[in-house]
């Protein structure tokens, strides 16, 4: 039977009520988080604005606290992150491309989609256990910093792949049909073309995937990263430490100062993954614009 129209009223003023209780409740949620944040770097900065300073920049790590810096951990990650880079963003976008461009559907396709989806779930610390196995023991390259980069490379290349399969699909098909009618081949299309246009979703990619890589930890304590280097890596093959494992050694000191020169090195890791996120911001901004 058809409802009558104060029936309709009523539901419809009842689905308002949820509707607007929902909301409430999603920024309350929202803002709950913010202040949470707000208030974790508020006490962070406070604990370890006192220790920046170019003497906490420019030293290696001491047992005596006021001659502790994180000369050697800023530089292995800045090595690190850079050969992540190099190794993981070729790969991760030439993937994407060939499965999305080149590749047949069918069920090898299926089968490497299906597993690159799960390998983006899978916790950074199994990562750690594999570079341990391949990298650090079977092809023999130590604990060294080959051995981080390749590690991190793996626990990056799902969320990259992924992200630049979505941006090469969000290519409209106008642009390749365009470019084949006027005797460009697949490939010339896809180089000059498409991948071009998808830039600036697979920088977000990428940004995300670094990031992730610049925070983990895990992986690095069990491929082995140093806890205490007093020199500097002057190669792929030295080995090396990290901002995070900085941190975790001297988070797990009983000392207060340490803890607090612990919250000094969060700053600087976060002032690392900021001024290199603006950076990727930046040349994506400046894509978009040439593309406009």
């Amino acid at each position: 039977m058809p409802l009558s129209s104060e029936s309709a009223q009523k539901q419809l003023a009842a689905r308002h009520r949820k509707s607007k209780l929902f909301k409430l409740l999603c920024a309350a949620i929202t803002w709950s988080s913010v202040f949470l944040l707000v208030m974790l770097l508020v006490q962070v900065t406070m604990d370890g604005a006192g220790w920046l300073d170019w003497q906490f920049i420019n030293s290696f790590p001491s047992r005596i606290p006021e001659r502790a810096g994180i000369k050697s951990a800023l530089v292995g990650t800045l090595w690190m992150i850079v050969m992540v880079a190099v190794i993981a963003i070729p790969i991760g976008v030439s993937a994407a491309l060939y499965l999305e461009e080149f590749s047949k559907k069918g069920r090898l396709a299926t089968l490497i989609e299906v597993n690159v989806a799960n390998l983006a779930g899978v916790p950074s610390i199994v990562y750690g256990i594999l570079g341990l196995a391949i990298f650090v023991r079977f092809f023999a390259l130590e604990r060294s910093l080959i051995s981080g980069a390749l590690t991190m490379s793996l626990l990056i290349l799902p969320v990259i792949i992924i992200a630049s399969r979505e941006a090469i699909r969000m290519v409209p098909m106008s642009i390749r049909y365009a470019a084949l009618s006027l005797g460009a081949t697949r490939w010339q299309t896809t180089w000059a073309h498409v991948l071009p246009s998808a830039f600036p979703g697979i920088m977000t990619g990428v940004i995300l995937a670094l990031s992730r890589a610049i925070g983990e930890t895990a992986p690095l304590i069990l491929i082995g990263a140093a806890s205490f280097m007093a020199f500097l890596p002057t190669g792929p093959m030295d080995s090396f430490t990290a901002l995070p494992i900085q941190i975790y050694s001297w988070v797990s000191r009983p000392q207060r100062e340490f803890h607090e020169l612990a919250a000094a090195g969060i700053l600087v890791l976060l002032a690392v993954l900021l001024l290199m996120n603006a950076t990727a911001i930046y040349i994506r901004n400046r894509t978009e614009k040439r593309l406009k």
